[in-house]
């Protein structure tokens, strides 16, 4: 028996063994040669419902509408499977008698797991279009409720998941599962996975708890996990969501989320969940909202949102699930009016339902609400999504006045920010759960991050014909008509300069559809960002210059207007900013047809969004400036290039556009930064050398000499096979698959036991090759070599037991290549650089990972730096030097004192590292601190109060916190517009200055500050 990789049959025993000694099932037995398999058991189903007390004229009511519901054949699967769905969660209702009131059958006793019966049945051959035979039927009451495929540990998961997409398809035998509410597949490297019905591969999900055991199998520890009698039935009755025809079950996060969440309700306390952009939060907020409504007596929901989408996929959710107490507010007084009736239980509303007023009447509003508090009924629980957006100012100071005694929830995609943090807190209260960014990609729920910078130079072509051209334009003039118009001149040349930055980044972005396979293919699109409306028309009207000029859009929130333009005519024969915009939107929605109640612009955007997300072929680039970067209805893609400053939350929720799953040639989301919004990478790196490093071999290695060929070749055969089998010696005993595993892969769900025990797997994937080798090179001429045939047998059944076992290894690690998943880019590799023309360089890759981005250290930019750099101690110290030098001079001006610090600091750093008063380590850790603080440019002792460059930078003059923000507040109420280039405008600036500093020196110190710093002070 080979046990480095047992056959399928040894798995399936042995999990059956788990189901009946631990989990407490029934073994029904093996069902391959049994007539009439069904996805209901009559029989135990009879017995249950006798066992829990009802008559026998209820029993065969329920037998007969269960089996009628189970075996129609009346519309699709989807809308099968969410009928019977209802009836096992919510009863068959019946009279006893005639004339009797309804009573609820239960079909599965959800509040007393035991009082069920949880059985299990092998090989149960289903007879319909075609024969099939699931592995493992998992029976709840006689109701097929789970099916299980499994696969030998050398054959990829996905196998099995494709058995079970492929059972349940009509062609074979999709009446089965109307029954069925899980399909789980599995193998011994891989673990489990699980989906629902027609959910497609890529979504089926892996179950995540307890990562540090590491006892058994990952398919054992987790179907022992899930298929716990009370945490199986909590899954199937709280957490199964069927939305907008698509079937939905938890994702481990959302579950552990919600049982988490439960508590806190439970105890009237309030909290926040933090999960991540793109990780399904707001079907959350569904879970939990329908499970405070049935186990919270008197209690009601609102859910408030500040999007009009969610709003309504909330309500259509529930109702969807069978939820009629349910209710969309309107209008404020609407709102109000729920509140202090009892009905509906559950309140969708629009956050700003509760300030719909003018800004004039706010104040007055609260103190109404202080004076005459409203009187809402029932146990409130309020629920609100994305809880650091809506959550201070008046608009929050209303709404808690409102539910003053209520139990809030938030709910965030984004971490909460210094600034908003205690805020939030506050009024909600501490995390209940989180899943963060980098365990949503650890786990394959969103795509990991690409970044890339790109700096799009802006300068003169040609100074001197510029210079010609102004002497000749202003001969007979005095220097101040010069003056004049070189101030004019520089305006222009600003505009100028930015009109051929774009006209570049549009070059760029049409290049990255011509070579980029993703955008060069059907599936994929981009969002730009650009930093105003007037820059997003600009960059539609360019690419309507191009090949995207019939697939690009354009979605802002201008809605065109004549009076837009009324006063803009200067006569001049040009386009003021206004004209352009307007113009341009003239273009855009001349053949639009206006839907009903709808202007021509919500009737663009419609449509618009609608193709980019349904038909990206059609639809390949959207430009935007706010709309869509944030919320349910931003739609996803695979680039998106950014021309505007952003930051924060805003950001994060923008580039996360990019993150979401799509088909299977989709492996990042790219984001291309034009704005330095994360700061240059200018290394490059190769994604793909781990893969090959692992057997790649010297010359030496695998050079057969000639003298004296088959002895040499013995001897490397056998020194082969003893390397192997010394590689493996420190395997514990009974020496199966999982201690192997164990021994080259550690725990792998912890990725520094992974990573830890690499170096052995390395070895052994070395020398496996090596063994391969030898033994194909001298396999012909083994008895010419002095074998006989029970050595070359023994030889053979080592190589069949190592490739078992590298395959064992990989696929546990997750050390494989797919090939099929690069079939794309190597095609596009080919077609696009195999050319019959000049020589052309291809540039490598210069992405890197966000998540490493964000979490890279030194030691990691040290090992970035070419070859010829990064192995000179002396090299790398000067590159780095130089580079904080220059982020220095780059940054004096916003902040001198602080930046004058920074520089002696790096002075005195330098010269100690000449002197050699520092070893090597300290001095990179010191220079670590050095420049995080000089990216950060600020130290992290600065009072939180001055959350600008700005005002630290003032702060560093005064050194006084309440100076500083005094300070800041007349620069920003006195600063008049164009004060940088206007003398009189510069002095009423400084003599605001001067009243709160009273000092001149500090005066024009402060002052150069500002006119440097055109981010906080414009």
């Amino acid at each position: 028996m080979n046990s480095i990789n047992p056959i399928e049959r040894i798995t399936q025993d042995r999990v059956i063994k788990l189901f009946q000694n631990e989990l407490d099932y029934i073994y029904y037995g093996n069902w391959e040669e049994r007539a009439g398999n069904s996805n209901i058991e009559t029989q135990f189903l009879e017995a249950f419902l006798r066992k829990q007390g009802y008559n026998e004229h209820l029993v065969k009511k329920a037998i007969s509408e269960t089996l009628q519901l189970a075996h129609t054949s009346s519309g699709n699967l989807y809308d099968r499977n969410k009928n019977f769905y209802s009836l096992l969660r919510y009863g068959v209702k019946a009279r006893p008698e005639l004339g009797e009131q309804f009573e609820t059958i239960n079909l599965i006793d959800w509040q007393h797991p035991n009082n069920n019966e949880f059985g299990i049945a092998e090989e149960v051959s289903l007879r319909g279009n075609s024969t099939r035979r699931p592995d493992i039927v998992l029976y709840i009451n006689g109701i097929a409720i789970t099916t299980l495929e499994l696969k030998r540990g050398t054959v990829d998961i996905a196998e099995s998941i494709r058995q079970s997409i492929s059972n349940s398809r009509e062609t074979f035998n999709d009446w089965f599962y109307t029954t069925v509410q899980v399909l789980f597949a599995g193998n011994n490297t891989q673990g489990l996975r699980y989906g629902a019905i027609e959910t497609p591969e890529k979504y089926y999900l892996s179950w995540k708890e307890d990562e540090a055991d590491n006892s058994r199998y990952k398919l054992d520890k987790y179907l022992l996990k899930v298929c716990e009698k009370s945490r199986l039935l909590d899954i199937l009755y709280n957490a199964v969501i069927y939305d907008a025809g698509v079937k939905k079950l938890p994702r481990p996060h959302q579950y552990h989320a919600l049982t988490a969440a439960r508590e806190f309700i439970r105890r009237r306390e309030g909290g926040i969940i933090w999960h991540t952009q793109g990780s399904g939060k707001s079907l959350m907020m569904v879970m939990l909202a329908k499970w405070t409504l049935e186990n919270i007596s008197n209690s009601r929901v609102v859910i408030l949102t500040d999007r009009t989408e969610l709003d309504q996929q909330i309500e259509g959710v529930f109702k969807d699930v069978g939820e009629k107490d349910i209710a969309r507010t309107t209008s404020g007084r609407e709102l109000i009016d729920f509140l202090t009736g009892s009905r509906p239980r559950l309140i969708c509303s629009l956050v700003h339902k509760f300030g719909n007023r003018s800004e004039t009447d706010f104040d007055d509003f609260i103190k109404e609400l202080r004076e005459n508090p409203v009187q809402t009924q029932g146990e409130i629980f309020v629920f609100v999504d994305e809880c650091h957006r809506t959550q201070s100012g008046k608009l929050n100071e209303a709404m808690k006045m409102i539910l003053s005694d209520a139990v809030f929830v938030g709910f965030t995609g984004t971490p909460l920010l210094k600034q908003d943090k205690q805020t939030t807190m506050d009024i909600f209260g501490r995390y209940i759960h989180t899943y963060k960014f980098n365990e949503a990609v650890e786990d394959g729920v969103v795509k990991d991050l690409m970044y890339e910078g790109r700096d799009i130079e802006q300068k003169l072509s040609n100074q001197s014909r510029v210079d010609e051209w102004f002497e000749a334009k202003t001969r007979g003039l005095n220097d101040f008509q010069k003056n004049e118009l070189k101030k004019k001149w520089g305006t222009m040349q600003r505009l100028l300069s930015s009109k051929s930055r774009m006209e570049k980044i549009v070059q760029d972005i049409l290049f990255d559809f011509s070579t980029k396979p993703r955008l060069s293919a059907e599936t994929g699109n981009a969002i730009l960002v650009a930093g105003s409306i007037y820059e997003a028309c600009k960059y539609w009207s360019l690419f309507q210059e191009t090949e995207l000029k019939s697939k690009t859009g354009l979605i802002t929130s201008y809605n065109p207007h004549t009076s837009d333009i009324t006063k803009e005519d200067t006569g001049a024969d040009t386009d003021t900013e206004k004209e352009v915009i307007y113009k341009a939107y003239e273009k855009l929605l001349q053949n639009v047809t206006p839907k009903a109640n709808k202007t021509k612009t919500e009737s663009y955007e419609i449509d618009t969004k609608d193709r980019f997300r349904k038909e990206p072929a059609r639809m390949k680039l959207l430009i935007v400036v706010s709309k869509l970067l944030t919320g349910f209805d931003a739609p996803p893609c695979s680039y998106i290039y950014i021309d505007k400053k952003m930051q924060d939350h805003t950001l994060f929720q923008a580039i996360c556009r990019v993150n979401r799953l799509d088909t299977d040639d989709k492996d990042f989301g790219y984001i291309v930064d034009y704005m330095e919004l994360f700061g240059k990478v200018s290394d490059s790196i190769n994604l793909y050398t781990s893969e090959l490093d692992s057997e790649t071999f010297t010359k030496e290695e695998v050079e057969i000499v000639l003298k004296d060929r088959l002895k040499m070749a013995r001897e490397r055969l056998e020194t082969a096979l003893e390397t192997l089998e010394a590689i493996c010696d420190g395997v514990e005993s009974p020496g199966h698959d999982l201690q192997y595993i164990h021994y080259f892969c550690g725990n792998t769900e912890i990725p520094e036991e992974l990573k830890a025990n690499e170096p052995k797997r390395m070895a052994l994937y070395k020398s496996i090759v090596a063994y391969l080798r030898a033994f194909t090179s001298l396999k012909p001429e083994m008895e010419a070599a002095g074998y006989n045939a029970a050595a070359i047998r023994r030889f053979e059944n080592r190589l069949d037991f190592y490739l078992h076992l590298r395959e064992i290894i990989r696929i546990a690690s997750g050390e494989t290549l797919d090939l099929k998943a690069y079939e794309a880019d190597m095609r596009f590799l080919i077609d696009h650089y195999i050319q019959a023309d000049d020589a052309v360089k291809v540039s490598p890759f210069d992405d890197i990972s966000l998540l490493d981005l964000l979490g890279i250290d030194i030691n990691a930019a040290i090992e970035g730096l070419p070859n010829g750099i990064k192995g000179n101690k002396e090299a790398v110290a000067e590159t780095i030097e130089n580079n904080v030098r220059s982020k220095l001079i780059e940054s004096y001006l916003l902040d001198p004192k602080y930046f004058e610090k920074m520089s002696a600091l790096l002075q005195e750093l330098i010269e100690e590292r000449k002197r050699g008063a520092i070893n090597y380590e300290e001095y990179l850790r010191k220079m670590a601190v050095l420049a995080r603080d000089v990216k950060n440019s600020s130290a992290s002792d600065i009072p939180r109060t001055l959350n600008t460059k700005g005002k630290v930078a003032i702060y560093h003059i005064l050194a006084d916190e309440s100076l500083a923000l005094a300070c800041d507040d007349a620069i920003k109420y006195s600063k008049q517009d164009g004060f940088r280039e206007n003398t009189a405008k510069s002095n009423l600036l400084k003599q605001a200055i001067f009243a709160i500093v009273q000092s001149k020196d500090k005066v024009q110190a402060i002052y150069d500050v500002v006119a440097a710093n055109k981010e906080d002070y414009r």
